[in-house]
């Protein structure tokens, strides 16, 4: 696989990156309305990096509100009735997109993907421009925003904003049927995979998809299927091993991450009309007996709270080899799982996690406030994210919200806890394969784990809370960590796994933190004789607690003024890598 390819699990063996320069402009006065307006372009950004961040070439951290992007391209219009797609990975978070001033999209939601179908737009000659309007309001807190803070500066556990573009933006050309989009669903118990594809374009009739599937040299399956109203949707099914070796071998784990590869063929007759590349896996998640399991086993949760934040470049991350790096680093650290907090994250970290073996546990961006506005916009821009990110492996958690953001008064107000349930619902609804925590940390009202967050650094209130002692309605009635009670009246703890999800934030400052005016820790130490301590220590206690089914440390590593990293923000480690390896497994 093209290893800079925006969309992993749906791969075309051509198509054209869009980043780099790009002309810019900030607009707070809102002086356009068309691109045929502007005249002048005073500034120049590098994309997809944000103008607050430095990679950018901008770096201007402050509020605005509303910016504009434009560059030409080289692309000829097609004449054999093929399409070209121009697709946005990310931008936050309202855009309009014009190609040679005709008007081709708007999207709304800062952490989804959109495309458009630009092919009338095309000039016949081989000169293009695109053109794209952003709207972000920096005070808006009924939007999506995750950890951008909407003062100026970052303060306590928030960081800078992230305007506009944040992912790849790039072009393929298609046929005039093409593969839109893939589905693969696991089953375990049938040896099987469910796979749905979406056919778009003009004239799906007559169609048939050709589907083979292979273990390394090993073929799996080779299938064909009729194209029905533009959808195929089938169960293909293993030959069964019979052997538990191999059984066992084809299932993905953080262990043992086996992928499937697959080819797609689009065909009439025995014409391929468009092919892509995919890949698959064997696993299953599921909840039994107050445990998680994974392939049908208990399987402990050695997870680690994750920003996905760089100093250079924010949201956006700096390069591919970035993103598999953090994901190398995860597991270095002997960790088997992240906690991506308060963000939807490239794909292509995805794709890292499935190809290397980390699990995922996946967490919508908060809104702040709560209104009709806030959840709507939660409840499309979740559906996108869910819909983009199903077929991969590594995720076995949804999180819709996290310590009650956005719903500050579940206790009393039964409007928000209808909220977390019909989230909950829906999440399980578009996909019943995966556990969801309604919402994480406290104040549970419909949840397939208890998450608890306890930022207490003292060891022994710790195992007393915790520890073999403790009775169940003790935990739930008595002891109430960040003095919130872990689940709402009429909805008791039912067996679900109890997870530690939040735990530690040590803060320790090992590097200079220029513009840095306060840094924050949940805990302070000095030295990196204290650190190791303490971090040993406190995963002492959680290994050692049969209450839980896992743990996520905080944090991975240092994000703007926020020091509890167990890396520095460049990801060097603070002690050596072996002495948290051996305490994060202990």
């Amino acid at each position: 696989m093209d290893l800079d390819y925006p969309r992993p699990q749906l791969v075309r063996s051509h198509w054209m990156s869009l980043n780099g320069r790009w002309r810019f402009l900030f607009d707070p006065e809102r002086r356009f309305t068309d691109p045929a307006e502007i005249r002048c372009w005073p500034l120049s950004i590098t994309v997809p990096f944000p103008p607050e961040c430095r990679a950018s070439g901008i770096g201007d951290p402050g509020f605005h509100s509303v910016c504009w992007y434009q560059r030409d391209f080289q692309i000829e219009p097609p004449t054999d009735g093929k399409r070209v797609l121009l697709h946005f990975g990310a931008v936050d978070y309202f855009a309009r997109v014009w190609v040679n001033g005709i008007e081709v999209a708007q999207h709304e939601g800062g952490h989804t993907p959109f495309c458009a179908d630009i092919t009338r737009a095309l000039k016949s000659s081989s000169t293009q421009r695109v053109t794209v309007y952003v709207e972000d309001d920096p005070g808006d807190l009924t939007k999506p925003r995750g950890k951008q803070d909407w003062q100026l500066e970052p303060h306590s556990i928030w960081y800078h904003r992230t305007t506009g573009i944040w992912q790849t933006v790039w072009l393929e050309q298609v046929p005039s049927a093409y593969i839109a989009r893939l589905r693969w669903t696991p089953n375990l118990v049938g040896f099987s995979i469910q796979f749905e594809a979406k056919i778009a374009g003009e004239s799906t009739d007559e169609l048939l998809i050709e589907t083979e599937l292979r273990h390394g040299r090993r073929l799996l399956a080779r299938d064909w299927y009729q194209v029905i109203e533009g959808e195929t949707d089938r169960q293909i099914i293993f030959s069964d091993p019979g052997i538990d070796d191999y059984r066992n071998e084809l299932l993905w784990s953080p262990e043992r991450p086996t992928l499937i590869d697959v080819n797609v063929r689009l065909k009439r007759g025995e014409k391929v009309i468009d092919e892509v590349k995919s890949y698959t896996a064997l696993r299953s998640v599921d909840i039994e007996r107050g445990r998680f399991m994974l392939n049908g086993r208990p399987y402990m949760l050695r997870l680690v709270l994750d920003q996905g934040y760089w100093p250079e470049t924010l949201l956006a991350a700096p390069n591919n080899q970035a993103l598999r790096r953090d994901v190398e680093l995860t597991k270095e650290m002997g960790f088997n799982g992240v906690r991506k907090h308060q963000k939807i994250e490239d794909p292509r970290y995805l794709y890292w996690a499935d190809k290397l073996g980390l699990l995922v546990w996946e967490e919508m961006p908060s809104v702040y406030r709560y209104t009709r506005t806030a959840i709507k916009r939660l409840v499309r821009e979740w559906s996108d994210a869910i819909e983009r990110d199903y077929s991969h492996p590594c995720i076995v958690a949804w999180v819709p919200f996290n310590e009650s953001w956005g719903i500050p008064d579940l206790p009393s107000a039964a409007e928000q806890r209808h909220a977390v349930q019909a989230l909950y619902h829906l999440t399980k609804t578009l996909d019943p394969t995966r556990p969801v925590i309604g919402n994480d940390g406290w104040e549970s009202a419909a949840t397939d784990l208890i998450g608890i967050h306890d930022y207490d650094a003292n060891i022994e209130r710790l195992r007393e809370r915790y520890g073999p002692a403790i009775k169940l309605e003790d935990l739930f009635d008595k002891y109430r960590p960040g003095g919130r009670v872990l689940s709402l009246d009429g909805h008791p703890h039912r067996g679900q796994p109890i997870v530690l999800t939040e735990f530690g934030g040590i803060g320790y400052q090992k590097q200079a933190l220029p513009g840095v005016k306060a840094v924050w820790g949940y805990s302070v130490v000095n030295s990196d004789e204290e650190f190791a301590c303490r971090y040993r220590d406190l995963l002492a206690v959680v290994v050692s607690t049969e209450l839980f089914s896992g743990f996520c440390y905080t944090q991975f590593a240092d994000t703007f003024q926020e020091v509890n990293g167990l890396l520095n923000s460049d990801r060097t480690p603070k002690i050596p890598m072996e002495q948290i390896r051996n305490a994060t497994c202990r």
